[in-house]
């Protein structure tokens, strides 16, 4: 699969779900949004982190998860995407390993139905956010160790999912690498996100100089979990494109390549890095 000419703008559209265990349930909601994503223009569009099943318990995950090569709701995505003829970025899926785990896999799939990338996410969460919110996503999932782009007519997508969103080295590297579009499908908690969901996002787009589509998880699931919501697409220069409320919808934004290059010659910051050491007391 070869990416068409680079060409100016695009019209990227973001689906904000809420998630639950019935993975066919999860799978229709998805297509319904897509289609809807579609519909309003959208060249591009991306679903959240755990599109196909929010499941915190690890042997219902484990039971209900397939391996890529059988995986059914992959299929009906490959086949959504030659359908709207639209560049698919499936957020994340549970995809099943050898090893007893899953990855937590984003698929770029373009409009001829090849998969074009996949990612794994890298970072883990594994946190204790107080009043018994307590996550410990390595039990379950194998992080990767690979940054991904992935090749889109209009430039390179740097591929990373939710918890990622907090290390920005990961981010610089691949605006440093060639990307021009930072992808942060994510399911942040209420609290998190309440704190900070925005200004990590303003800050990583503005950091990496790079538009930022972060389509979300929304609401409260069938576990229990509640998820923050507010979909973003946020400009090079940090500005609020488009941003969703708190339940599943569809939110789209017209993308103007030109002001991206326009943001990056005026103030160069990523070509601008200086080797430094760090030393305790300035000795």
């Amino acid at each position: 699969m070869t990416a068409q000419p680079q060409t100016n703008t695009f019209r990227a559209g973001l689906v904000q779900m809420c998630s639950g265990r019935d993975v066919e349930r999860n799978v229709r909601d998805a297509l319904a949004l897509i289609a809807n994503a579609a519909g309003q223009g959208a060249d591009y569009v991306q679903t959240p982190e755990v599109t196909t099943l929010m499941e915190l318990d690890r042997v219902r995950l484990m039971a209900t998860a397939e391996p890529e090569a059988r995986n059914a709701a992959l299929a009906q995505f490959i086949d959504a995407a030659r359908r709207h003829a639209i560049w698919l970025h499936i957020g994340s899926m549970g995809i099943k390993l050898d090893e007893g785990r899953l990855a937590n896999r984003s698929y770029v799939i373009a409009p001829d139905g090849q998969i074009a990338a996949r990612y794994d996410k890298i970072h883990m969460f594994d946190v204790d956010l107080g009043n018994g919110d307590v996550y410990r996503e390595s039990e379950s999932y194998r992080p990767g160790d690979v940054a991904v782009i992935a090749p889109l007519p209009w430039g390179a997508l740097g591929l990373t999912i939710c918890y990622d969103l907090r290390f920005p080295a990961l981010h610089r590297a691949l605006a440093q690498s060639g990307a021009r579009f930072i992808a942060v499908p994510a399911a942040f908690t209420r609290v998190t996100g309440e704190a900070h969901w925005h200004t990590l996002l303003k800050a990583r787009a503005i950091e990496a100089q790079s538009f930022v589509f972060a389509a979300a998880q929304g609401g409260r699931h069938e576990n229990g979990r509640e998820t923050y919501g507010h979909s973003l697409i946020i400009s090079p220069w940090g500005q609020i494109l488009a941003e969703a409320g708190q339940g599943p919808g569809v939110i789209v934004a017209d993308i103007d390549c030109a002001m991206l290059d326009d943001v990056r010659r005026r103030l160069p910051s990523l070509t601008h890095d200086r080797a430094f050491d760090v030393v305790n007391g300035g000795t």
